[in-house]
């Protein structure tokens, strides 16, 4: 569906003029974000431009000090990010939050382990779903569900993390903070095939790049945040590199930090 004619999708996420401040500093004044099921929106920006902060709020673990979010068309108060797993919204961060010693089963299911007769672990359950999630997402590379983390490739982890955040039934909107970063070629190429096909199976996808050659290979469309404010959200198709650049160093601020009071 990521290839597919824009805006086809049920809006998934709504953000209605969200702000959040640390004390003095607005590192976000009254964002609006949207993201439909089955597309792949690019959120963009350079450092400092609310991104993190964004995301942050989305999944509560910095609520918004103002504004609404929509989920599913229904109003949602995400005061944590229990409250947004619940409504079916995951995030994949950079650092994977994976543990190296672990193998890929023991990863996918951490923290939420398959108990029987008592206190022993169902390896046979957990492995066997471990290996239908991964070859549902067209995981291939894998040689064993019984590899330790540390000695997966790149890319490899990449899949593992998102295979976790999808495999508990309820997930809806997958978040991908930085996926691609200081991977290689080949790596980079088997994790934005897995962005397509979360969007092919319906999922809503946010992925946070600086990478505008990745931005350009999968996303349906591009929303730019600069200096805590959104300044534009394009349709992929209809833009190019150059134009988004723009948006991301001179967008146009609706409101000027600083200026509060200042008659002109």
């Amino acid at each position: 569906m990521s290839d597919s004619e824009p805006g086809t999708g049920t809006t998934l996420l709504e953000c209605r003029e969200v702000s959040k401040s640390f004390g003095a500093v607005h590192a976000l004044y009254k964002v609006d974000f949207e993201v439909r099921a089955g597309e792949v929106m690019a959120l963009v920006g350079d450092n400092g431009a609310g991104k993190s902060t964004l995301i942050k709020g989305i999944v509560g673990i910095y609520p918004f000090d103002e504004g609404e979010v929509y989920f599913d068309g229904q109003r949602a108060n995400i005061d944590s990010p229990h409250d947004a797993a619940e409504l079916g919204i995951e995030v994949v961060y950079q650092d994977l939050a994976l543990a190296d010693n672990l193998d890929v089963v023991a990863n996918m299911f951490l923290g939420r382990e398959q108990i029987r007769s008592g206190l022993v672990l169902d390896e046979v359950v957990m492995e066997h779903r471990a290996q239908e999630v991964l070859e549902s997402l067209s995981v291939t590379t894998l040689r064993s569900v019984r590899q330790t983390v540390a000695g997966l490739s790149g890319g490899q982890r990449q899949a593992v993390a998102v295979a976790k955040a999808v495999m508990w039934g309820n997930s809806k909107l997958i978040i991908l903070d930085e996926p691609t970063a200081a991977l290689g070629v080949a790596q980079t190429r088997q994790v934005l095939d897995l962005v397509r096909r979360l969007a092919s199976d319906g999922y809503g996808v946010v992925i946070i790049s600086h990478n505008l050659h990745d931005i350009f290979e999968v996303a349906d469309r591009i929303t730019v945040l600069r200096l805590g404010q959104q300044v534009a959200v394009f349709e992929r198709a209809l833009t190019n590199q150059q134009e988004v650049v723009e948006a991301i160093t001179a967008g146009e601020l609706a409101h000027v930090p600083g200026m509060e009071g200042v008659v002109s």
